[in-house]
């Protein structure tokens, strides 16, 4: 319960200082409100849109090591630590590292959960985290988690983290702006012609319907855009996972992961879930999955050329 009431505690507080942060941003940059006697100011809601958009996605970048740490609980490895199991961890990371020429060594963390799971965060490569759960290390060999480890290190090299917050931050800028625009001019249509007293008292309600209604429809739509994509750097993943760890390690892995698939967490925090090495599509909700079939994954690498 403790736990539970910590998480929500941080939710909000990271909610709030964006808040805070982008209102302060837009009055810096002068930005006025959108809606004004006149209609709607394309410019200043483009910017607006821009803003919030972008912004809560950059913060939570930004502070993705910090907050991963915090929400699940991942106790970073001391690198210089003489417990040969941990530090025999870090040198696996650190030597994957090297392979993939990152700029510097990653951050080393476990987490406590019976899932079989991993997941590397951080806003640059400079400033990266792999952690990985002890129900991992629990029923994983050391070749597997090799090949765990270097899907991993594999999603630092290619910038996923910063290339999936740009394109999620411009899908819900996106989504506020068609939503605002297309609202303001269905509620025009509908008013009709309006003299001077009803333009001065604003949009009306229906306009704030209209508007909520369509954020959520685009919102849906552009999850699939951003869920799509984030299957297919998870094939790039595995692609580059297989070429620092070796194929049959990074296959191995997958297949371990296939017969664990009833070690989820409970506790699981959707922020992260995406960054994870694996999920369960099923149906309809596989369209919105961050990660593709386990099966397909295998497929793929079994076919790969060397």
């Amino acid at each position: 319960m403790a736990t539970w009431f910590k998480r929500i505690f941080l939710f909000m507080a990271v909610n709030f200082a964006v808040m805070i942060s982008i209102s302060l941003i837009l009055r810096v940059l002068g930005v006025q409100p959108y809606l004004t006697y006149y209609g709607m100011d394309y410019g200043n809601l483009m910017m607006f849109c821009l803003v919030w958009g972008m912004g809560g996605a950059l913060f939570s970048l930004a502070t993705s090591r910090i907050m991963a740490k915090m929400m699940m609980g991942v106790e970073v490895i001391d690198p210089n630590t003489q417990d040969p199991n941990p530090q025999a961890l870090v040198q696996t990371v650190h030597s994957l590292a090297r392979g993939a020429h990152l700029p510097a060594m990653p951050e080393v963390g476990i987490y406590d959960s019976p899932e079989v799971n991993a997941f590397a965060t951080g806003p640059t490569k400079s400033r990266a985290l792999v952690a990985v759960s002890t129900g991992l290390l629990e029923r994983m060999n050391d070749e597997e988690v090799a090949g765990v480890l270097g899907h991993e290190v594999s999603h630092i090299a290619n910038g996923d983290m910063v290339t999936m917050t740009l394109l999620q931050g411009v899908v819900n800028a996106f989504v506020m702006f068609l939503s605002r625009v297309i609202a303001f001019a269905l509620a025009q249509a509908m008013r009709g012609e309006r003299d001077d007293r009803e333009r001065s008292s604003g949009p009306g309600g229906m306009y704030y319907i209209v508007q909520f209604v369509l954020e959520i429809v685009f919102m849906i739509l552009g999850s699939m855009v951003v869920a799509a994509f984030s299957r297919w750097r998870e094939f790039r993943a595995d692609r580059g996972g297989a070429r620092l760890a070796g194929r049959e390690s990074m296959i191995r892995a997958l297949q371990r992961l296939q017969r664990t698939y009833e070690l989820v967490d409970p506790q699981v925090q959707p922020a992260v879930a995406s960054l994870k090495i694996s999920s369960r599509p099923k149906g309809v909700l596989a369209l919105f999955s961050t990660h593709p079939p386990l099966e397909e994954r295998i497929e793929r690498l079994q076919t790969l050329t060397e």
